[in-house]
Order: C-alpha cells, then sequence, then structure tokens
C-alpha cells in the first residue's frame, strides 16, 4: 500500500472519528448530570474528580476542533485536480505525521544552552490524539456517570428516610410527653445524620456513603418502639387475655364431653382401650395470669400467656382426640350389633334360624357383642364369620 493510499483511509477514518466525537461530546454537554455538575458548588473527591473531567472536557473540544482542522487542510490537498511531489507529501504529513501541535512552552533563559531552543513544542500524529481524546472522554463519562448514578440512587432513599422520620415526629407529637422524650432524642439523632448524609450526597456524590440511611431507619424504627404506649401495650394483652378466657371455655367443654365418653366406655370396654387425658389443669395458671394484669405487670404478662396458650391448645387438641376415640368404641360396638341382627333376620327369612352350623357362631358373636368388658376384635371376627358362614350356606342351597 502506498503512502498516499494509506493517507487516504486515515483520513476516511479520520472524517468518521470527528462526526462520532461530535455527536457523543454534544450529547455529554447535554446530559442533565453533566450541567448539574457544572452548575453546583462541589466539594470533596467529587470536586477534584470534576476539575479532573472538567479539563478532559476542554481538551475534547480542542482536540475535535484541530481533528477538523487536520481533515479541512487533507481535504483541500487531496482535492486538487493534480498534486505536486510537495502537495502529497503535505498530504501524507497532515495525515499520518505529527502535524498536531498540543503545547508550545517558552524555555526560561535559565535554562537554556548556547544552542538551546528559546521554545519546546510538542507535538502529535492525529491518530495519537484521537487516542489520548478517547481516554478522556472515558474519564469524563466515569464522573458524569458515577455522579448521576449516586444521585438517582441516594437522594429517592434520603427522601424516603426524610418522610419516615417526619412520619414518626408526626405521631410522637400525638403521644404524651412523658412517653415521646426519647422517642424525640432518638428523631433528632436521625434528623442530624440525616442531614449529613443530604449534604454531602448534594455537594460530594462520589464521596457519598449511603449506608448510614440504615441507621437513620434503625432511629426510626427505636422512636416508633419508643412511642408506641403502654395503653397500646396493656390493649394488645387485654385481647390476648379475653381470647385465653375463651380458649379456656373450650378446654372445659371438651373436658366435659371428654369425661361423658369416657364414662360410657368405662366397664363396656377393657381399661386399655380407654383413654384419659392427664396433665395439669390450665385455670390455675391463666388466673396467675390475671392476677399479675390486675396488679400491672403487663411487661410478665406476655411470656406467661404465650406458654398457657400452647399448653391449652395441645390439651384441647388431646380432650377433642379422648372423646372421639372413646365414643368410636361404642358406636363400633353398636355397629356390629346392628350387624349381627341383620344377618340372623336373613336367616330366619331363609328358614335357617335352627341351622345346627348358623345357631352356634351367632350366640358367639352375640355373646362377645353383649359381654363386658366388649373385645371388640373378638367380635368383629365372630360377626365375620358367622356372616360368611350364612353366604356359603345360602348359595349351597341355590346350587342345588
Amino acid at each position: 500500500m502506498s503512502a498516499t493510499t494509506a493517507a487516504d483511509t486515515e483520513l476516511a477514518r479520520l472524517t468518521a472519528a470527528v462526526t462520532a466525537i461530535a455527536t457523543n461530546l454534544v450529547e455529554l454537554d447535554q446530559n442533565p448530570d453533566r450541567q448539574e455538575l457544572g452548575r453546583i458548588k462541589l466539594t470533596g473527591g467529587t470536586a477534584t474528580a470534576w476539575a479532573d473531567a472538567g479539563d478532559a472536557l476542554a481538551r475534547l473540544w480542542q482536540g475535535h476542533r484541530q481533528l477538523t482542522e487536520v481533515i479541512a487542510r487533507a481535504g483541500a490537498l487531496r482535492g486538487q485536480r493534480r498534486m505536486s511531489d510537495a502537495d502529497r507529501a503535505a498530504y501524507q504529513h497532515e495525515v499520518l505525521g505529527k502535524s498536531i501541535t498540543l503545547s508550545t512552552a517558552t524555555v526560561p533563559l535559565a535554562q537554556r544552552g548556547l544552542l538551546g531552543a528559546g521554545q519546546v513544542v510538542s507535538t502529535c500524529t492525529p491518530a495519537e490524539l484521537l487516542s489520548a481524546m478517547e481516554a478522556s472522554f472515558t474519564t469524563a463519562v466515569a464522573v458524569v456517570t458515577g455522579a448521576g448514578e449516586a444521585w438517582r440512587r441516594g437522594m429517592p432513599a434520603a427522601a424516603e428516610a426524610a418522610d419516615a422520620v417526619q412520619r414518626a415526629r408526626d405521631l410522637t407529637r400525638q403521644t404524651a410527653a412523658g412517653l415521646a422524650t426519647e422517642a424525640d432524642r432518638l428523631l433528632d439523632d436521625a434528623d442530624r445524620r440525616l442531614g449529613e448524609i443530604t449534604r454531602v450526597l448534594l455537594s460530594d456524590p462520589l464521596g457519598a456513603d449511603l449506608s448510614g440511611l440504615t441507621r437513620v431507619t434503625e432511629l426510626v424504627a427505636r422512636a416508633d418502639a419508643e412511642r408506641t404506649s403502654a395503653a397500646e401495650l396493656r390493649a394488645s394483652l387485654a385481647q390476648r387475655l379475653r381470647d385465653a378466657r375463651s380458649l379456656l371455655t373450650e378446654v372445659d367443654a371438651a373436658q366435659r364431653a371428654a369425661d361423658d365418653a369416657r364414662d360410657a366406655a368405662v366397664g363396656r370396654f377393657p381399661d386399655d382401650r380407654i383413654i384419659t387425658v392427664r396433665g395439669t389443669d390450665p385455670r390455675p395458671e391463666l388466673a396467675a395470669v390475671d392476677a399479675l394484669a390486675a396488679a400491672g405487670h403487663w411487661a410478665l404478662i406476655s411470656p406467661r400467656l404465650s406458654a398457657w396458650r400452647r399448653q391449652a391448645d395441645e390439651r384441647l387438641a388431646s380432650l377433642r382426640a379422648a372423646r372421639a376415640h372413646n365414643a368410636g368404641l361404642l358406636s363400633e360396638r353398636n355397629e356390629l350389633r346392628g350387624r349381627l341382627d341383620a344377618y340372623r333376620a336373613k336367616a330366619l327369612g331363609r328358614g335357617l334360624g335352627e341351622d345346627t352350623t348358623l345357631s352356634p357362631l351367632a350366640r358367639t358373636a352375640h355373646d362377645h357383642l353383649y359381654r363386658a368388658p366388649c373385645d371388640l376384635a373378638a367380635a368383629r371376627a365372630a360377626v365375620d364369620a358367622y356372616q360368611d358362614a350364612l353366604s356359603a350356606t345360602i348359595a349351597a342351597r341355590e346350587a342345588r
């Protein structure tokens, strides 16, 4: 590839790059976060970073101008109908050589040698300038986007925390002064911390530590806890006591039902088949909790009431299970008696009431069912044996 062809390729690249640079620089210049950074008084690390970014932006605009001038000069040379060797060399130098002056510095007389120059000129190629501009753009964008992200993340969170502080303060004003003093102190601390966070966030977004908002939230929560009045606590516990008394009524009713079912089963079935619920009577402990409430010892009530509730729930479940089991014994025996009566009626209807095979089986089943204590397993087996024999006898007769 000839030098002129290489210059043509580079000129095309520079032309496209200058167009993209202009678009991106305008967009960056119009960015709301960049405009805010240029409008407010910055402090801390953000002020330092923005000063560096400002220098980078200035170099970007200067570089854009210099590249535009190089492209214009190179375009004028390349646009000639016939280029002389000198024009061709100048064209190649503009595009590929160190044609851009970055700075000119005067060398103090005391620092010059006899043959030294009075000025030092710093130059670079368009490609080198473009690479330096890329780094400058990255620097500027990092500051703008970093500050914008901090504002968008921090400002809503700070505003939400401020609303929470104000709501808590409004509620505290409705609380008796004696209960609100500690809450006011906590909210004042939250206000002070929030003000410091907001101040730093506004002027030094890159240096803002948003973890402090967690502490503000904790202070508001503590203030809410302090604000909660003793009357509210008593109201809550009083409702739990009322619920406990209702539960005790259910336990008493379940106890009576379980006792009735047990009494009905006692003597009719083996003792090991009858369930009796034992344990501590819940009434004395609930009476003790009531006494604590009457004496105003509300702080002692909650754990004892919770423990009592667990024990009462367990006892209620046990009583209901025992009643169902003991009542089920009678139900099962009566069901078997009904089956036996039905099978005997069927035998009589078929003329088998005095059958020498069936009658002993019927008497055995009857004895099991009407004997106390009743062995339900043996009774059921006897009824099943009678049923099977009856079915077999009827089937044999019908087959004749």
